[in-house]
């Protein structure tokens, strides 16, 4: 197995050299045989899947022959001709050139919308579009039926390490990892990191490591969604160094400091150390003494 791993690092590798990786699109492409084959394992052969950025396919290569389906969404156009070459012959695959942001899953998975069926995703992405694609996918906390998420069954998501560990962090986090994105990706939904990856697994080499993140998508939110909830999630952290007095009023709230007793907190506590249960329960609070003629 060692030698036909190394038979396949190599190949990964000196295909990627031959590429051009275009750093506005954060191109980094995956090429150690034991994590592609670590995303393979969460795959089954009746799984309909959406992998979002194959770039030159080296995961792809390996889903097409242990899932049912694949839909492979690529903005590069130079990747797009690799894919299509390597690719174009799988009956079980289908090519679509375009940006994840700008596609609705029930557009291109129309048969399952309209059958309730589950679709996985895997991704290897950038950093600078990790928030937006997991808001694309989740949905805000309050969008109770965002179409996307409730076709969705999880999510298998490369991410560089720092923001595995801001996806999967809670109030009880270190190092101030724990925030909006840990929430947004939270809400819906229970996170994981199954594997650490060490940035030599790529090409071109990263300058930090990466992480592999599930993101198992739940039928319902951590908690109820209440008018002021994402207001005050948001409020929270907008200035992190803030207590959450401070974060409050100046977020635009009223009678601060009467919600923050009613919901039992100290005026002094910053907004990383509540739980999305505390963000409820504060929310409420804020409701019952903001919910007036003239309030926010």
């Amino acid at each position: 197995m060692d030698i036909l791993n190394n038979v396949r690092a190599q190949d990964y590798f000196l295909r990627a050299k031959k590429f051009r990786a275009k750093k506005r699109l954060g191109q980094n492409f995956l090429i150690n045989p034991k994590v592609v084959d670590k995303i393979i394992s969460n795959i089954n052969s009746d799984d309909i899947v959406l992998e979002i950025g194959p770039g030159l396919g080296f995961v792809t290569e390996k889903l097409v022959t242990s899932a049912k389906k694949v839909v492979a969404v690529e903005l590069d156009d130079d990747a797009i001709k690799i894919l299509e070459k390597n690719l174009g012959g799988y009956e079980n695959f289908q090519l679509i050139h375009n940006d994840i942001l700008k596609i609705n899953l029930k557009d291109i998975f129309q048969e399952e919308f309209n059958t309730g069926r589950k679709i996985k995703i895997a991704a290897n992405i950038p950093y600078y579009i990790t928030t937006p694609i997991i808001a694309h996918l989740l949905g805000e906390i309050d969008e109770i039926n965002n179409q996307n998420r409730g076709m969705v069954d999880e999510i298998i998501l490369m991410v560089q390490y720092e923001v595995a560990r801001r996806i999967v962090a809670d109030e009880k986090a270190q190092n101030k990892e724990y925030g909006l994105l840990s929430i947004l990706s939270n809400f819906w939904a229970d996170t994981e990191i199954i594997e650490n990856v060490h940035k030599k697994s790529f090409s071109p080499v990263p300058k930090v490591d990466s992480a592999l993140v599930r993101i198992k998508i739940n039928d319902k939110s951590k908690c109820e969604i209440t008018p002021y909830l994402k207001k005050t999630i948001k409020a929270a952290f907008l200035q992190r160094r803030k207590n959450i007095k401070n974060s409050l009023l100046n977020a635009g709230f009223k009678n601060v400091e009467k919600a923050l007793e009613e919901a039992g907190f100290d005026l002094q506590i910053r907004g990383e150390k509540l739980s999305i249960q505390d963000f409820y329960n504060l929310s409420k609070a804020l409701y019952k003494y903001n919910n007036e003629k003239g309030s926010i």
